[in-house]
C-alpha cells in the first residue's frame, strides 16, 4: 500500500465517513498520516512563508523524505491545491507534471512572492529544475486562451523559466476536447511523454462534472470513467512519484443539500482511493 497523507485544513472531512475511517486508521497504520492543519494561519488560497515552514515541518515529521516513496495526498478543497507545489519541491529527479483541473493555476501572483492556489503550476514551471513539462487536463477553453495571451504578451525574458520557454513546456487538453466521444485521453500522452519519464499527478476534482463531485469552484465536464482510464494508462507505462487529490466543498459553502454534496464527495474519495491503491505503479 502506498503512503497516504491527508492535510485537513477546514475540517470538511469530518462529514465523510470514509475519510474518518482513514483518520482512525492513522492511529495504528504507519502508512497513513493525518495532518491537522486547521490551526495554521495564512493558508486559505494563499500560503505565506511562515505557513509553508509549518507545513514542511509537519510533512517532515510525517516521514516525507527528499525523494518520497509513491504516495497519495489529500489536500481538502481547491483553495489548497498549492500543496502540490510543496510536495513536488521534494522530488529530486526529472519528472513530468500531469494536472487534472478546470483551471490552469498559472495566474500571475496578485502579491509578489506569495504562493497561491491559482498560480502554483506557474511557480513549479518557473522554479523547479526537475520538472520537464506540464500537461493540464480539462481546463476551461477560455482560460487556456487567456493564459496563452498573457504569456505571449510578456517581455521575451519573462516568457522563459529555468528550463526554457514556458508555453513550449505546457500542453493543454481543453474541456471541449473531453466532450468529444472520440477523445481518448491516454492517446494524448503516448506521443509526447516517453515511457521512461517519471510522472507526478495532481487532481483537482473541479475538473469533474457536478454529477461526480461537489466542489468550491466552477466545474468542468470530465467523467470519472475518463479520469480512471487515463490514470490506469499512465500508471501502466510510467513510474508514478505521487498522486494528489483536492476539491472538497468549502465548509461555509451554501449548498441546497449539504448532506448530498458530502455523500457525493465521500463516495468519490473512496472510489479514487481504491482505484489508485490498486493501480500498477502505485503499489
Amino acid at each position: 500500500m502506498p503512503i497516504v497523507t491527508i492535510h485537513d485544513f477546514t475540517g470538511v472531512y469530518a462529514e465523510q465517513p470514509f475519510m474518518q475511517e482513514l483518520r482512525e486508521s492513522a492511529a495504528t497504520d504507519k502508512n497513513i498520516h493525518w495532518l491537522d492543519c486547521t490551526k495554521i494561519e495564512g493558508t486559505d488560497c494563499y500560503c505565506d512563508d511562515e505557513a509553508q515552514a509549518v507545513l514542511h515541518k509537519m510533512m517532515d515529521e510525517a516521514g516525507a523524505t527528499a525523494e518520497p516513496a509513491p504516495g497519495i495526498h489529500f489536500f481538502d478543497n481547491g483553495n489548497y491545491h498549492y500543496m502540490s507545489k510543496l510536495w513536488t519541491d521534494r522530488v529530486q529527479e526529472p519528472f513530468d507534471l500531469v494536472v487534472f483541473d478546470h483551471h490552469p493555476d498559472m495566474q500571475p501572483p496578485r502579491f509578489e512572492g506569495i504562493l497561491s492556489c491559482g498560480g502554483w503550476v506557474l511557480e513549479v514551471l518557473k522554479n523547479n529544475p526537475f520538472v520537464q513539462s506540464v500537461t493540464l487536463i480539462g481546463v476551461a477553453d477560455h482560460l487556456v486562451d487567456e493564459i496563452r495571451e498573457w504569456i505571449t504578451s510578456l517581455p521575451a525574458d519573462a516568457r522563459n523559466d529555468v528550463n526554457g520557454a514556458l508555453l513550449d513546456r505546457v500542453k493543454f487538453i481543453r474541456e471541449s476536447e473531453l466532450k468529444s466521444e472520440l477523445t481518448d485521453l491516454s492517446s494524448h500522452f503516448t506521443s509526447h511523454i516517453p515511457h521512461s519519464t517519471s510522472l507526478y499527478i495532481s487532481i483537482d476534482k473541479d475538473a469533474l462534472s457536478t454529477a461526480e463531485a461537489a466542489t468550491n469552484w466552477d466545474q468542468g465536464s470530465l467523467t470519472y470513467e475518463q479520469l480512471s482510464a487515463t490514470l490506469t494508462a499512465l500508471t501502466q507505462n510510467h513510474k508514478i512519484l505521487s498522486i494528489d487529490i483536492c476539491g472538497e466543498r468549502a465548509r461555509d459553502m451554501d449548498f441546497a443539500d449539504t448532506s448530498t454534496a458530502d455523500a457525493l464527495n465521500n463516495a468519490l474519495n473512496e472510489k479514487l482511493f481504491h482505484t489508485l491503491t490498486g493501480l500498477h505503479g502505485i503499489l
